[in-house]
């Protein structure tokens, strides 16, 4: 390493000019555009020449920060070294040598908070980036999709977090009679995980062709399989029936997966947030798992009462639950199929499934049976594992990407080849996969029923509930500035009737204080009238749960 005498030279590259360094670096930084709530990255900040400039600009927007990143160890201590001490105490600058993608974003988040930035732009002040160009790139997108990702959950959960909380008290009713995932086990024997893709048609007759009658029977195939719910017209329709279904979706579209099913003997493991007629579709012993779809006080209530089932991270798609599931169930291999994350001209799933059945019955002379969502500008053409073209969207990228950070690490889990985007994992061909599933035993595991004293503690913890939100209304229709301090404690306990807000599910991410409450200023005005409007159809919600805890459905 040499430093010249105004520019900086390591390891044969010039990263600092030897013409006026400081000056190149404060033009640059006077030239960057200056937008409120964003993150710029700045790769190797060597000196932090620039850095004074760009953080005084800075100062106009409140939400913007810089975030430094240093690869190399040795010019990362010259960075500590150098850095001006007034520069490094300043909140809107974060100086680190973290490279790994995960730990980066979660770095920026325990700094500066969830959902403060809206986007990333890199700012290039030196020419230390040049070191690491491809890993300061990666970092940089990874950072945009983490972003991406949280405000995409702020809207998810502004649109769907009403839903998913009072699907959730309804389905505590479950919890008495129905065992939770955890009571099922698929011992050593190899799974099969089935997502509804386009694939999953050639998959089931490869499967039909080589184990012929034993396919259909859940006691003699040498093999488990675990579905998600839309493949069970498809699975109906061949009389196949699986040893575990997923259900987990919020919404009432999702009864058409059950068409021509209900009543079928299958057992089903069903989210405590899904829709609630859902889970009285199939005739099966009903297992239940919990996917906290944001953090909520009265989750931590659930847990301390022993009433919280097996909780699973929140993935986003019923497919990638499913193999999360299986890898728990079991010790043996995972193989997967028809989870595609793309479709084609004619087909978005397989044959049979809802949506294919809604295609059929609207073909018409002025409506053919082309998939529309291949020709949409959003979607983009891409090589499936066989090399044949496919169609995807943004929002099956994206899964995509999270099965092969959540998965493709497992050595118990194999793909097979065929349609679909390559998942990360180790591919088979249909043969191969085959042969792995015909080497398990048969046999079917007992159902344990659930546990006893189940039911008492339900009905506490409800009357618990009822209690809170009794006395949250008597201060909002009494004198909520007179009791600001438990009022507040109040909000933050039934967290859950507000989490949904737009303001609170979105930049910042948070609700007035006791501060606010007490000044009674317009936007504490406004949470508490609409918290009010939700306490009483809560109240109700709670009172039929607990009048349906312990009956038989």
């Amino acid at each position: 390493m040499t430093a010249a005498r105004r520019g900086f030279v390591y390891k044969e590259k010039t990263l600092l000019s030897g013409v006026d360094p400081v000056g190149r670096a404060e033009r640059t930084a006077d030239a960057i555009p200056v937008t409120d709530r964003t993150l710029y990255f700045c790769p190797s900040p060597l000196y932090g020449y620039g850095l004074g400039r760009l953080l005084a600009r800075l100062a106009e927007v409140p939400h913007s920060a810089v975030l430094c990143v240093e690869a190399e160890p040795e010019l990362y201590d010259l960075s500590l070294k150098n850095h001006d001490p007034v520069l490094a105490a300043n909140p809107k600058l974060r100086l680190t040598d973290v490279c790994e993608s995960a730990a980066l974003c979660a770095l920026v988040r325990q700094t500066w908070g969830a959902r403060v930035f809206r986007r990333v732009e890199p700012v290039r002040l030196g020419g230390g980036w040049q070191l690491f160009p491809e890993l300061y790139e990666a970092l940089t997108e990874a950072l945009r999709r983490e972003i991406a990702t949280d405000w995409g959950n702020a809207l998810t959960l502004t649109k769907l977090g009403r839903r998913y909380i009072r699907n959730a008290l309804r389905n505590l009713a479950l919890i008495p009679r129905c065992p939770s995932i955890a009571k099922l086990s698929f011992g050593g024997a190899p799974v099969l995980a089935l997502g509804a893709g386009p694939s999953l048609d050639p998959l089931l007759d490869g499967l039909s062709l080589r184990f012929g009658e034993t396919l259909k029977a859940r006691r003699g195939r040498p093999f488990r399989i675990i579905c998600v719910d839309t493949c069970l017209p498809a699975l109906r329709e061949r009389d196949i029936a699986p040893d575990l279904a997923v259900i987990l979706e919020s919404q009432h579209w999702n009864l058409r997966d059950f068409i021509g099913c209900r009543g079928w003997g299958v057992p089903a493991a069903m989210d405590l947030s899904a829709l609630p007629a859902s889970g009285n579709m199939l005739s099966g012993t009903l297992y239940l798992f919990m996917t906290p779809w944001t953090e909520l006080r009265i989750f931590g209530r659930l847990r301390a009462a022993g009433l919280l089932p097996p909780v699973i991270p929140p993935l986003g798609s019923v497919g990638l639950s499913a193999v999360e599931l299986a890898r728990r169930l079991g010790r043996g291999n995972i193989i997967v199929g028809g989870i595609d994350f793309s479709f084609t001209a004619d087909l978005y799933h397989a044959r049979s499934t809802p949506g294919h059945r809604e295609k059929l019955r609207r073909h018409s002379r002025f409506g053919g049976l082309f998939n529309t969502a291949a020709f949409s500008p959003a979607t983009c053409g891409l090589l499936s594992k066989t090399g044949l073209p496919v169609r995807s969207d943004p929002a099956m990228r994206n899964y995509r990407a999270l099965f092969e950070r959540e998965f493709a690490a497992d050595p118990r889990l194999f793909d097979i080849s065929g349609g679909g985007l390559p998942l990360g994992l180790r591919t088979l061909s249909p043969e191969a996969a085959f042969d792995a599933l015909a080497k398990g035993e048969g046999g079917a595991e007992e159902t344990p029923p659930a546990a006893e004293g189940l039911e008492e503690r339900l009905r506490a913890f409800i009357q618990g509930e009822q209690n809170r939100l009794a006395a949250l209304r008597e201060i909002l229709t009494g004198g909520a500035s007179e009791r600001a301090e438990q009022l507040d404690a109040l909000i933050g306990e039934c967290d859950y009737l507000w989490a949904h807000f737009p303001d609170c599910a979105g930049a910042g991410g948070r609700r007035p204080g006791p501060g606010e409450l007490a000044a009674a200023g317009p936007a504490a005005l406004s949470f508490l009238k609409r918290l009010r409007a939700e306490i009483d159809p809560a109240l109700a919600l709670l009172e039929r749960t607990l009048d349906e805890t312990g009956k038989e459905f």
